[in-house]
């Protein structure tokens, strides 16, 4: 427990880093709503509009997503950063990789808000944001243990600066990834079971009228 606080004091710059960057890729995705055309919001419009409807009705289909979809897709984000930290090229990988997370979370919940206004926002907070809470201090404590396995590697390999053994660090590396592996998969079931029914019943309060 001790070494583990010294660790997370040690790498709190990284933490703050990677938390300003997904941040910032948070605000792009939200700004990237503006400069959506007109037939682009129009295509999302009716697309949502078919997707709240479905979830209205109760209809099988692609909703809700099964559980392997859910865990695998989580699961792949999660693996794409563990293996960028295994080299010395995939450091700039996973700053995109977080970045572009929040590209993708700013963006729907700006178009979501942009949309529906309050009903938007409401919607967004029982769709994506329950299990990002969650997903997000994950993706980023593999984000920060990626960089610093990358660093040693930078450090000793690289720049010659040898301070021991890679054998211990890499199991490090691969224990927390375990673990985070194992917390995506609570996350998922999560997202599988309990976020379609929220979904369902906020819903009809985004349907036009026409369509209840």
């Amino acid at each position: 427990m001790q070494s583990f606080r010294q660790s997370f004091k040690d790498q709190t710059p990284l933490y703050v880093f990677v938390a300003v960057l997904f941040l910032v890729g948070v605000l792009f995705g939200a700004l990237m709503v503006n400069a959506l055309s007109l037939e682009q919001q129009q295509d999302l419009a009716g697309y949502l509009d078919h997707f709240f409807l479905t979830l209205h009705e109760g209809g099988e289909g692609e909703i809700p997503a099964s559980f392997g979809n859910i865990a695998a897709l989580h699961l792949k984000w999660l693996g794409l950063i563990w293996i960028l930290g295994l080299s010395v090229i995939g450091l700039p990988g996973i700053l995109i990789l977080d970045f572009f997370k929040g590209v993708l979370i700013g963006f729907t919940v700006g178009y979501l808000v942009g949309q529906y206004s309050w009903k938007g926002l409401l919607f967004a907070l029982v769709s994506v944001a329950p299990q990002n809470l969650l997903v997000i201090p994950v993706l980023m404590m593999c984000s920060v243990a990626a960089i610093t396995f990358s660093l040693y590697i930078i450090k000793n390999r690289l720049l010659m600066q040898r301070s021991g053994s890679v054998t211990k660090p890499f199991a490090s590396y691969i224990g927390l990834t375990c673990v985070m592996a194992l917390l995506i998969l609570g996350i998922s079931s999560f997202e599988t079971w309990i976020t379609p029914s929220m979904m369902q019943w906020v819903a009809p309060m985004l349907l036009p009228a026409s369509s209840l």
